[in-house]
């Protein structure tokens, strides 16, 4: 029989104390939180109201002109109103409409989190350093842990599922927001330094401008990050598509999760064409292409 590892440490009492100090935050801080999160909560509501109010047209020929905006071809367009129409025609409207909002919403509250760390991060090593494995622990970390904590701060519902969403989404974004400035050519920011530029200056006339096409890649990776965790957060409360796909699998029912999970993947398509064709132009603009 196999030597049993030594017991170096008390993980039980390790474990205990642990829960005992998020029981602790819980009790004494989990009201205040809620209320700090109200707004975030109302501003999910509202925007997941607004969208199932409009008129399902309204909503398929704005994202339709959105696409043709952004990579100025009729065909993507069209296939656009395709995948929106087959959505709605299965019934699943309203549910994607709730999925649209949660996705929307974590992924601006991604974006404006993280890419003020991105810019940080640019600007020293230090907090690279130490800010690049708390996010691979972030990436890697199984996405039933996240809603561990804030199940516990907030209870079932739109919030944890929103906040677990971010966390699990933000990593893209402030890596590659980090990586696209730092790859700005040293040329280009010596000669605006010679012009007599501040830090702030370089920032948002050169670094950011010049950095824009690898930071619309994060914000596109972020974008399907959120998407891909809407079947989990449905699972507290988040509602959408995400829930249809787990009524599936509770009453055992291939087709409403087959139609739930399609619409999931349209949904997908539609927003990544979106943000890579945004990238992909950012990027002719500045003269970076091939």
């Amino acid at each position: 029989m196999a030597e049993n590892f030594p017991e170096l440490i008390d993980t039980r009492a390790l474990r205990i104390g642990i829960d005992d100090g998020f029981n602790w935050v819980v009790a004494n801080y989990g009201e205040a939180l809620e209320i700090a999160f109200l707004p975030v909560l109302r501003m999910l509501t509202e925007t997941e109201r607004f969208l199932q109010w409009l008129p399902w047209y309204v909503v398929l020929l704005a994202l339709c002109a959105l696409t043709f905006v952004t990579t100025r071809s009729w065909k993507a367009a069209v296939g656009v109103a395709a995948m929106l129409f087959l959505i709605g025609l299965t019934g699943m409207w309203d549910a994607a409409m709730a999925t649209i909002a949660l996705m929307l919403i974590s992924t601006l509250l991604a974006v404006i989190l993280g890419i003020p760390i991105g810019i940080a991060m640019s600007r020293s090593d230090t907090l690279q350093a130490i800010s690049l494995p708390v996010l691979d622990i972030m990436q890697t970390m199984p996405i039933f842990v996240y809603l561990i904590p804030f199940v516990m701060l907030f209870g079932p519902g739109k919030i944890p599922a929103l906040l677990a969403t971010i966390v699990f989404a933000i990593p893209p974004v402030i890596r590659l927001t980090n990586l696209g400035i730092r790859q700005v050519d040293a040329e280009v920011i010596e000669a605006v330094t010679a012009f007599g530029a501040t830090p702030r200056q370089r920032l948002f006339t050169a670094q950011i401008p010049l950095a824009l096409p690898t930071i619309m890649a994060g914000v596109n990776q972020t974008t399907m990050m959120a998407l891909s965790m809407v079947v989990i957060a449905s699972m507290i409360g988040a509602g959408g598509l995400g829930y249809q796909v787990l009524q599936g699998i509770q009453r055992l029912e291939v087709s409403r999760g087959l139609l739930a999970g399609l619409g999931i993947v349209f949904l997908a398509i539609i927003f990544d064409r979106i943000a890579q064709a945004y990238g992909r132009r950012s990027q002719q603009h500045l003269n970076l292409g091939d």
